[in-house]
């Protein structure tokens, strides 16, 4: 089960209203280069270091809000829906024409201990996502979880940004009750798979070159089992 669109929805003109403001702030561009082409630019709501232009994972950070969430109460009571700890909480705009190529975020599944919720607050008919070789096509105002440690790829071939609100939650208790009801087996593990020290530290060099939040996180990971 690579994704699960959640039951619940959210008020997403009441989210655009917040929006507003917030998108007369400075968006840094998204630090992975490599990854998209086009404009991919993101501010965050929650961060390392309580800056709302600092959108870096670090691992074992503990996260703050910044002062972008507190120009969204709407938001706020959203994030503090989820009855997790959260780490880095963004807002993230793909602009129109613009593409993030097919890649995979290693260690953000669900089976993994960590998983990502979207909601989309703009977007249009020409954006979607394709997750694997499933086409997916994410309304305003729902909330979605995708297996990101799956290949996946974003297009907006419309003439609008898309701009969605990004969790990175970790999972407990009850994330595994919210999974569960809407059909996710989490009595499956993921088996970790048994390395060499050489092993080990090739897929080290090969995630230090990707440079992504997630491959951050599970660089920190792998070093803490050597």
């Amino acid at each position: 089960m690579n994704y699960i669109r959640f039951s619940s929805t959210y008020n997403h003109q009441q989210l655009c209203a917040e929006l507003e403001n917030v998108l007369q702030q400075d968006w840094p561009l998204h630090f992975n280069t490599r990854d998209f082409d086009g404009e991919w630019r993101s501010i965050s709501l929650r961060s390392a270091s309580g800056n709302s232009q600092d959108i870096l994972a670090h691992p074992e950070a503990q996260y703050q809000d910044t002062p972008v969430l507190a120009m969204m109460p709407y938001a706020k009571e959203i994030i503090d829906s989820w009855k997790c700890e959260k780490e880095a909480v963004r807002l993230l705009s793909l602009s129109p024409g613009s593409e993030i190529k097919p890649h995979k975020d290693p260690g953000c599944g669900y089976r993994d201990g960590v998983f990502r919720i979207h909601i989309p607050i703009m977007t249009n008919p020409e954006v979607y996502f394709m997750l694997e070789e499933e086409k997916l096509r994410l309304q305003s105002g729902e909330c979605w979880y995708m297996d990101f440690s799956c290949t996946h790829a974003i297009v907006n071939k419309g003439y609008t940004a898309r701009v969605h609100l990004i969790m990175d939650c970790i999972r407990n208790e009850w994330s595994d009750q919210l999974f569960a009801g809407h059909g996710y087996d989490i009595a499956t593990k993921r088996k970790s798979p048994q390395m060499d020290p050489a092993t080990r530290t090739a897929m080290i060099a090969e995630l230090e070159r990707m440079d992504t939040d997630t491959t951050r996180a599970l660089i920190a990971r792998l070093k803490a089992e050597q």
